[in-house]
């Protein structure tokens, strides 16, 4: 028997674990108690690593489609059957008629963060989608414009603050978001152990409501109008003081006054809370010796998702509370953080709209176009018509928009190749599917999440098992050299070389980085023997502020403890005028769009919203048994009141329509919601033919997305629309 520590990949925490084997069987999972992060704290979702690890129906051999039915094939065989079908297609007609969509799951995978950029600069298309577009988008737009950077988001210090306020998040169910914090119940609750307040911002009554001081209803798809009715209320009443801050913002005037123009009496017919109460909140933030605004997914995937984002950071600023201990505080991650290394304190900022999707001409940001947009980008005939699709660890059908529409655009794709680990509702359509390896074959090191975190950590895991199949990021390269004309064979090692050595170059250009005027080969030798991903990471710590090495680190299994958030102004900017960008010229100008929302009313109709669950984050977990246990979770939530009026009873089911379509699902009644909004969880909708996920399929649940209107999308970052949908309602 051997134990293994690693950090957990299945959501944001990234709690440590204790993993023990024999051979290659898990024998259990648990809590790593010495974790210097998450000490022993763990959520139901690690207990399905030992199912995903036996899960029967995990491919570990390619597919191929032949004679219009998915078989197995050697690695040799699926990659000559790329190479047959791609290369033509490309040459034919052009780079940009091959889209690529990255799932989640990239996200927590560092094979895919430092791989996956190199195949789709190989690809060279401007067809690249992501989950993001359908999640934070909004949160990486605003923070961007102010702070130079996408994954600049000020942290609330929930550690350290006195009062917190939440819109829109669920963070004892998601563990945080945008927040990378384990034991989020324990962390809310020393705030009010030490004095401090909680106060919760959400349609429903959710596990983090039920823990708060504090929690008020608001109709979805308000949350930027009230943001702006509290900003209004602290400079209405004199209590707008950003303080030692004032030296390092622009824009500080014409934000106090696009806010004064709204006032409370006016937001609160449109949001639903009391005038009274708007103000009431708006004092206590002012008046707490430490606090933090913290606006999540709810806040981001409705129609004013980049407002709410930025007034978020706004009313962070007016307080006095960014950048400030028990604040919305800057992370300094080891490892890949841009606003850490190189010069701080001032930048190139970002840019968007180098290009446009080319039927709606919806503009590209950091590299990508919404999602929202790939079905008609499929649809329409013309120049750069995408005819075949590359999806790396997504389920596009079951997470974006109007997905019906989707999956028939999908369905008339000249080709399309899967990244997988499932014949899902997606890969089910693939030409070949190739499978990725489990996580426990695969070192793991959070490139993404540290830069969130609400404590500096770094925590590095070698893999567990050794696999026979290629790793990931050799899956990676060999499509790169597919797409770059050197055919199904090319020299891996070559490739993964030039991977480190542009990377070192890119570096050593950088008069302020912590490395210049050395030599990249006197670099790249100190790296020696290592190779792919644990090399470019080992590389991206001695880069980092740490002055840590991938050696350190492996001495560490239970992780290094960095320390608390420290005041990072002006050196964490990368903004060209080197301060916080108050007042972004595109958010600005979107202000009279939300001003013109401030006469709406419910007008006595339902509206849609989702819902996190606690053993759910990604539609693949839905295969796993210790997950799906227990009473159905896929139900629609509606208040008593509401269902009495349509003729609706507790467990009965429901027919579900919106300008999109039409589904049927099951009826959980709660006053937990509010009147007029209906909750249905997304991720699920298993029942489709050829889906070999036998679990999932025999918990099926109905897909949300069916109802969601991929036309509708917050225009300065192009998320979709998830939250606040018109539906209608009846007995089924």
């Amino acid at each position: 028997m051997a134990v293994h520590y690693r950090t957990c990949p299945f959501c944001e925490a990234t709690c440590g674990l204790e993993i023990e084997i024999e051979g290659r069987e898990v024998l259990s999972v648990r809590g790593d108690k010495q974790d210097v992060f998450s000490q022993g704290f763990i959520c139901p979702k690690a207990h399905g690593l030992k199912q995903l690890h036996e899960d029967p129906d995990r491919l570990t051999t390619p597919l191929v489609r032949r004679e219009g039915e998915l078989v197995e094939a050697t690695w040799d065989e699926a990659f000559e059957e790329i190479d047959r079908r791609l290369p033509p297609l490309l040459a034919e007609h052009g780079r940009n008629s091959v889209a690529v969509y990255l799932g989640n799951p990239v996200a927590h995978n560092m094979s895919g963060l430092v791989y996956g950029p190199v195949f789709a600069r190989a690809l060279g298309s401007r067809n690249v989608y992501t989950a993001s577009t359908v999640d934070q988008m909004p949160k990486q737009v605003s923070a961007g414009l102010m702070f130079g950077t996408m994954l600049s988001v000020p942290i609330p210090d929930v550690d350290r603050t006195d009062h917190l306020l939440i819109l829109g998040a669920n963070p004892l169910v998601s563990n945080g978001s945008l927040l990378t914090a384990p034991d989020m119940r324990g962390r809310l609750r020393r705030i009010r152990e030490r004095g401090g307040k909680v106060v919760v911002i959400d349609p429903r009554r959710t596990r983090t409501a039920e823990e708060a001081d504090e929690h008020h209803f608001i109709r979805p798809g308000t949350d930027a109008l009230l943001l702006a009715a509290l900003a209004c209320t602290l400079v209405e009443e004199g209590l707008a003081d950003p303080g030692a801050l004032s030296e390092h913002l622009d824009g500080l005037d014409e934000v106090l006054e696009l806010v004064r123009g709204f006032p409370p009496e006016q937001a609160a017919e449109a949001c639903g809370i009391p005038a009274e109460e708007i103000r009431r909140m708006a004092r206590e933030l002012a008046a707490a010796p430490r606090a933090a605004v913290y606006g999540r997914i709810g806040t981001c995937t409705q129609e004013f998702g980049t407002l709410a984002s930025w007034l978020v950071d706004v009313l962070n600023v007016l307080t006095g509370n960014l950048d400030r201990e028990g604040g919305a505080t800057f992370p300094r991650a080891a490892a890949a953080q841009r606003n850490s290394t190189g010069t701080g304190g001032s930048g190139k900022g970002v840019r968007f709209g180098r290009w446009q999707s080319r039927v709606r001409g919806l503009p590209e940001l950091y590299g990508e176009l919404p999602v929202s947009c790939l079905a008609e980008e499929i649809e329409t005939p013309g120049d750069d018509q995408v005819r075949a699709l590359v999806t790396v660890g997504g389920n596009p059908v079951v997470s974006t928009p109007h997905a019906e529409r989707l999956e028939r655009a999908i369905e008339g794709l000249e080709f399309q190749l899967a990244i997988d680990i499932y014949v899902n509702e997606t890969t089910r359509h693939a030409d070949v599917i190739l499978p990725a390896p489990e996580p426990l074959e695969k070192p793991h090191y959070d490139l993404a999440f540290y830069q969130l975190s609400v404590r500096n950590i770094a925590n590095y895991s070698p893999a567990v098992f050794e696999s026979s199949a290629p790793a990931e990021w050799e899956i990676l390269l060999r499509l790169a050299g597919i797409v770059a004309g050197q055919g199904p064979n090319a020299d891996l090692a070559a490739l993964d070389d030039l991977v480190i050595t542009t990377l070192a170059q890119r570096e050593l250009a950088d008069p302020g980085s912590r490395l210049a005027g050395r030599g990249p080969d006197e670099l790249l030798e100190e790296l020696e023997p290592r190779h792919g991903p644990d090399r470019v990471l080992d590389f991206m710590l001695r880069a980092g502020p740490y002055d840590l090495t991938l050696d350190e680190l492996e001495q560490h299994p239970h992780g290094v403890d960095l320390g608390p958030h420290e005041p990072r102004l002006p050196e964490v900017l990368r903004t060209p005028s080197g301060k916080v960008e108050l007042a972004p010229e595109a958010i600005v100008a979107d202000v009279e769009r939300l001003r013109t929302a401030l006469g709406r009313n419910g007008n006595g109709g339902l509206v849609l919203i989702g819902r996190r669950q606690l053993r759910s984050n990604n539609s693949w977990m839905h295969n796993l048994p210790a997950l799906v246990k227990g009473k159905e979770q896929c139900t629609l939530h509606m208040h008593p009141d509401d269902a009495a009026r349509l003729g609706l009873d507790d467990g009965g089911r429901a027919v579900v329509s919106s300008a999109a379509g039409r589904i049927e699902a099951p009826v959980e009644l709660t006053d937990g919601i509010m009147p007029g909004v209906v909750s249905i969880p997304h991720g699920w909708g298993h029942d489709a033919p050829g889906v070999r996920m036998q679990v999932a399929s025999d918990h099926a649940g109905v897909n949300s997305n069916v109802l969601t209107d991929g036309s509708q999308v917050d225009p300065l970052s192009g998320n979709a629309v998830l939250n606040g949908i018109p539906v209608e309602i009846a007995p089924a």
